[in-house]
């Protein structure tokens, strides 16, 4: 009996569906895959979020690739800092121009004393634009980094508010509350997955006596905000950040293996070493080296290769040295072929992440705008969960001690908003062609696609106002 057109077409379906192909059961290419699924906080449990943390400062510490590569995004997208620019919105307070700039100057000029010097600091050792920085590497490197806020007045001392790092490992869930459900991996949590608060241990590193300290994520009273947790979210429902480094992990590792031999090798074929083999039993003395006159002193003899040795031999012995046909000329565009898929895992150009920039200029100009589309991506990211709130509980003191003049800031909660309006501008992306560079900003000034405010911040990384003021300045001379 012959099949029906229908029975064909469905034969033919189920032979190209996902069950055969991607789902596949049978094919040995998947053997060894794990096809389970598992939750965010599962798969980023307890031993896999140290474990991940430990191998990504390893990498840090010591594969030039991953250092540069962390460096390189450091200093792109914090470089010396981001810089407070207040942008007050008026269309809520209604201010007059004169009103408005003056304002945004009086905030601008008191942030700079508190973030221009070590106050901001708990540990009193670096200023707001370092803390910066190192909060910044740190959430690469380990995937997140907790801030906390607390006040503490010191004498001598203007401000108050404070800034607090604090290390991964110290958020773990204490073990007498392990069986607790809303605490995942030292973040508690209420019905709809909310972070309440975060479980904190004052040594993790100890094997007895740990204490362990619950830090409210928002004020009870306030709603303010004690704890910032600094990570790029993966999945939904993540509460624990994965180190950037995490799926290059192995490829750093076998690179850095390979990378170290090939150096050992070079370095070996470059020794220039003599043995003498004694067909008798007599002893030579050459005058560079050592001889070895018998059988014992051979054997209690290392010998070893060196630039420029000279050694003898014992009676019927032989050394048997391969050749190592160092330089090895495939080293180089090997590392290349393998910097080329670690920069793609990391949003880099291997151009960029190597800083090889021998291509022409279109190649090199678009390496580099490539990697400024993730630069500015992470700064927006590092502005709106650092700078921001941070800038937000500054405001809050400094208005309360009558520092800053800001009528119905504390009466109303749009005027406040109102009054933390603000940009934050840091390091440019820098120019192969200033010509054409400058070219541009001006017709986008002249045809209204641009300000003379933003374009100064873009190229030179520069306030507007500092700029004209300068100018006048110079005019004046």
């Amino acid at each position: 009996m012959r099949k029906s057109k229908n029975a064909r077409f469905e034969k033919k379906q189920k032979a190209t569906n996902y069950k055969n192909h991607g789902a596949s059961k049978q094919k040995l290419v998947f053997k060894g895959m794990d096809d389970r699924l598992k939750s965010v906080n599962n798969d980023l449990g307890k031993d896999v979020k140290k474990t991940l943390t430990a191998r990504s400062r390893e990498l840090w510490m010591g594969s030039p690739i991953a250092t540069g590569a962390l460096k390189k995004l450091r200093t792109s997208v914090i470089g010396s800092g981001l810089r407070l620019k207040s942008t007050i919105d008026n269309t809520i307070l209604e201010l007059s121009l004169d009103e408005k700039q003056k304002i945004e100057n009086q905030i601008e000029k008191v942030f700079k004393l508190w973030a221009e010097t070590t106050e901001c600091d708990i540990q009193r050792t670096s200023n707001f634009y370092q803390i910066q920085q190192l909060a910044f590497l740190t959430s690469l490197i380990d995937g997140e980094c907790f801030v906390m806020l607390p006040f503490k007045k010191r004498p001598g001392e203007i401000f108050e508010l404070k800034i607090q790092l604090v290390e991964s490992e110290r958020c773990m869930t204490p073990p007498n509350l392990s069986s607790n459900d809303l605490i995942k991996n030292g973040v508690e949590v209420d019905s709809d997955n909310c972070p309440i608060a975060y479980h904190f241990c004052n040594d993790p590193y100890s094997t007895k006596g740990k204490l362990y300290t619950r830090v409210q994520a928002y004020g009870s009273l306030t709603g303010r905000r004690n704890v910032l947790n600094i990570l790029e979210k993966e999945r939904i429902g993540q509460l624990r950040g994965v180190p950037i480094l995490a799926p290059v992990i192995e490829s750093l590792l076998q690179l850095g293996r390979y990378t170290h031999s090939e150096l050992v090798a070079a370095v070996v074929s470059s020794y220039f070493t003599v043995f003498i083999e004694n067909e008798t039993n007599e002893t030579y003395n050459s005058g560079f080296g050592e001889t070895v006159d018998d059988q014992k002193d051979f054997s209690e003899k290392k010998v070893e290769m060196g630039p420029g040795v000279i050694t003898e031999l014992p009676a019927g012995k032989k050394i048997n040295l391969a050749n190592p046909s160092r330089p090895n000329t495939a080293f180089d565009g090997f590392v290349k072929a393998m910097s080329v898929q670690i920069g793609a895992a990391l949003e880099l150009p291997h151009d960029v992440l190597l800083s090889i920039f021998n291509a022409s200029y279109s190649a090199s100009r678009a390496a580099l705008l490539e990697a400024w589309k993730m630069y500015r991506m992470r700064r927006s990211w590092m502005i709106a969960d650092f700078c921001n709130p941070i800038f937000a509980e500054f405001m809050d003191e400094v208005v309360a001690k009558g520092f800053v003049i800001a009528p119905g800031y504390f009466e109303n909660p749009l005027i406040r908003q109102a009054y933390l309006g603000c940009k934050w501008y840091g390091a440019t992306q820098g120019q192969i062609d200033p010509l054409k560079e400058a070219t541009a900003a001006k017709i986008r000034i002249e045809t209204g696609l641009s300000t003379k405010s933003r374009e100064i911040m873009e190229m030179y990384g520069d306030d507007y106002n500092e700029v004209m003021a300068q100018r006048e300045i110079e005019k004046e001379e």
